[in-house]
């Protein structure tokens, strides 16, 4: 008797193990494929879309192993005297101001109160933390020796190094926004108990964000303060890591505009009511600080020219390419967005929005590429990067469009959990 009711027992427990296997491979899968089947999922990945990625990451994945077997020369032709190809000019240096949403709206939210912000502010620190998370990609893949990457944080340059402040900066960061967005995927695991905790520890993480967010971003801009001669002046300041700070503010409003804008055109069913019926307002709201943080930026720039007397520049190739990157792409989205607000027009806000963005990384190339070594023969020929550069860039961005739209699909983002 005693025998067979262990038996029982045993078999009783064997079937509930295997119930809770069963329960967790439903569970999982029904969250990776978000309750469809394999054959469903599979027939609602043929898009024009994704097929254009498929072959992009084709050819740009084989580069990207081949660029770590054979070197950086298969992949770019950077060189002592022009460090900063699009690896570094496009990834880092314009991804990490446009990866600002996360400070920008968690600030506005938690701990200036802009309550109304609601429905964007996980939008905009999810865009913040894929944004830096693909900047050290972008940097590992143009470091000689991406293995030694942890070299400037604990070994090389020490304290008084612009590299030891952002390597920690970037690295510290993108840890905090990790756990700011981490509520998020609690949501959509169910974990309530640790939910509860992310949430508790969320204003602690947005000071933290505060902090660490101002310092790299003006760090960025005093990397070239080490680079008075190389430089161009009309672009040298040594006021850079302000203008680079100040710009990286209405580049995150800017950015929020886009990818909120994007989201709801692409993404319109993963979008709760909430999210699309606020987010006209929204965009008008934003825009308004993008003006005004567009006029400040321009005001400085303005300032630093005449600060450096450097007005005859302006009559010069470089003046005019200059004042098409201030004209054309501060001062004309600025004017844009104020005209957009007076008649309260969302889509002229979103052009002004899209303009400015476009303007911050026109700014970020031309101080990395474009206005560095300007003055060395054949500077110009340096400037077309060959096309297997052009296809690595274009593999990690792909990437991070794909996962970034896994995210939004799946997770509390756009939409609240019921």
């Amino acid at each position: 008797m005693s025998q067979n009711g262990t038996m029982d027992n045993n078999g009783i427990m064997e079937g509930m193990e295997g119930a809770k296997v069963k329960n967790f491979r439903k569970w999982f899968m029904d969250k990776l494929l978000m309750g469809m089947t394999w054959p469903e999922y599979a027939r609602k990945l043929v898009t024009p879309f994704n097929m254009i990625a498929a072959l992009i990451l084709a050819v740009g994945i084989p580069l990207i192993i081949l660029r770590f077997v054979v070197g950086l020369s298969l992949v770019t032709h950077a060189s002592n005297e022009y460090p900063w190809g699009l690896f570094l000019g496009w990834g880092l240096f314009a991804g990490v101001p446009l990866s600002a949403t996360g400070f920008i709206m968690a600030t506005a939210y938690y701990i200036l109160g802009f309550k109304r912000y609601h429905p964007l502010v996980r939008l905009g620190v999810l865009t913040g933390f894929m944004g830096y998370l693909f900047a050290v990609i972008y940097l590992l893949v143009d470091l000689g020796r991406p293995w030694r990457i942890y070299y400037p944080m604990f070994i090389g340059f020490g304290t008084a190094s612009v590299l030891f402040l952002v390597a920690w900066h970037v690295a510290t960061y993108l840890s905090v926004q990790f756990v700011e967005f981490s509520p998020a995927i609690l949501e959509w695991l169910r974990a309530k108990r640790l939910h509860r905790w992310a949430t508790m520890i969320t204003i602690g993480m947005t000071i933290a964000g505060i902090i660490l967010s101002t310092l790299h971003q003006s760090a960025l801009g005093a990397m070239f303060l080490l680079a008075p001669g190389k430089l161009h002046p009309l672009w040298y300041s040594q006021y850079i890591p302000v203008l680079f700070l100040s710009s990286s503010i209405y580049a995150a409003l800017c950015m929020v505009i886009v990818v909120s804008t994007l989201a709801s055109r692409f993404l319109r069913d993963k979008a709760d009511y909430n999210f699309l019926s606020s987010l006209d307002r929204l965009t008008l709201g934003l825009g308004k600080g993008a003006a005004v943080g567009m006029f400040i930026y321009f005001a400085l720039k303005v300032v630093s020219v005449a600060h450096d007397d450097n007005w005859a520049l302006l009559a010069t190739g470089y003046g005019k390419w200059f004042l098409v990157e201030l004209l054309g792409f501060v001062l004309l989205p600025a004017l844009v967005l104020v005209s957009g607000i007076k008649t309260g027009s969302p889509a002229v806000v979103r052009f002004g929005a899209f303009s400015g963005v476009a303007g911050v990384i026109l700014n970020r190339i031309n101080v990395s590429m474009i206005a560095f070594n300007w003055n060395l023969p054949h500077h110009l020929s340096h400037l077309v990067p060959p096309w297997t550069e052009v296809a690595v860039v274009s593999t990690i961005f792909t990437i991070h469009v794909l996962i970034f739209r896994w995210i939004l699909n799946r997770m509390p983002v756009i939409r609240e959990e019921p």
